[in-house]
């Protein structure tokens, strides 16, 4: 990770206590936004820091404007940039959060699998970030006036990383081969990036059935198959409604699938504690998050407008 990507990256490095699940992570990262694709770098770094901004994942969002500040050109915000064609995909990606309003996004039909590939891994890194890192990449008791030269240093390291040879599916051998979902069918235009997703979904869909019964799945994904996109609102009412039918103990563990699902940044540490108390361990926790997380971003995947 530290050779490809030129720094530990903790949004991966969390997953640690869940092998398959870190493996699955760093794969997906790695083939995604750090092989060259058809999609320029900048515009992978440009839809990754647009889909952390919307979804209030500021470790994420702060991470990669570095980034896309020494790879293209300087940013205005986390939301524009000083490129036209930069301008378009942060639009296209964006149209996900504004459900129903047109858009008409000029994205090359060839770099479709390569930015939408990016795009369905930050909507499952920023799940995870929120739920298990700080709002800022610093270690605890770092004070926060020494951020502005630790981004600096990082864009710089990850911009260095970048510039060396990256060869398609040398990370592949993690994981066993496997078959592509229909959801992710999108991603069929890029080998390297399709097999890269149905390796990781596969080893995430068996961790899910690992860390969660087949109610609770099924729960969340009949939920995610009728959302459209958009926040689901500030209160988490939504969500204890949803779960009152279960039985008590397996409450604690369906309100964290949802709220990773649909409300990330609306975990706390009374949610956790909550799972702990009905035996969750640090790997079921990180499985039951990485299930949540990479479901509702294989929808968001879904939603993505295709060029017609």
């Amino acid at each position: 990770m530290e050779g490809d990507f030129g720094v530990l990256a903790p949004p991966v490095a969390l997953h640690a206590a869940a092998p398959e699940m870190l493996a699955a992570a760093w794969l997906v990262l790695r083939e995604t936004l750090i092989v060259p694709g058809l999609a320029s770098r900048a515009a992978k770094e440009a839809v990754a820091t647009a889909v952390s901004a919307s979804n209030a994942c500021p470790y994420c969002a702060m991470i990669h404007n570095s980034a896309l500040t020494v790879l293209g050109p300087r940013r205005r915000d986390q939301l524009a940039t000083d490129d036209p064609e930069l301008d378009v995909v942060v639009e296209w990606v964006m149209s996900v959060d504004n459900p129903g309003k047109p858009v008409n996004p000029q994205i090359p039909a060839e770099q479709f699998a390569d930015l939408a590939g990016v795009a369905v891994l930050l909507h499952y890194l920023n799940r995870m970030v929120n739920v298990f890192l700080r709002d800022i990449p610093l270690p605890p008791g770092v004070p926060e006036f020494t951020l502005p030269p630790v981004l600096w240093i990082l864009g710089r390291q990850m911009a260095a990383a970048a510039r060396q040879a990256h060869l398609p599916g040398a990370a592949l051998g993690l994981l066993p081969a496997a078959d592509l979902p229909a959801d992710l069918s999108w991603a069929a235009g890029n080998d390297t990036v399709a097999q890269a997703y149905a390796r990781a979904c596969a080893a995430i869909d068996d961790a899910g059935a690992r860390a969660l019964p087949a109610n609770i799945r099924a729960l969340v994904s009949d939920n995610l198959a009728r959302w459209h996109g958009g926040p689901r609102g500030i209160s988490r009412v939504w969500v204890e409604e949803l779960i009152a039918p279960l039985p008590a103990g397996q409450r604690p563990l369906a309100r964290l699938a949802l709220l990773v699902a649909f409300a990330s940044y609306q975990v706390d540490p009374a949610v956790i504690e909550r799972c702990r108390q009905v035996g969750a361990s640090d790997r079921t926790l990180v499985e039951l998050s990485s299930w949540a997380a990479m479901a509702a971003a294989r929808r968001v995947g879904n939603l993505l407008p295709m060029r017609g």
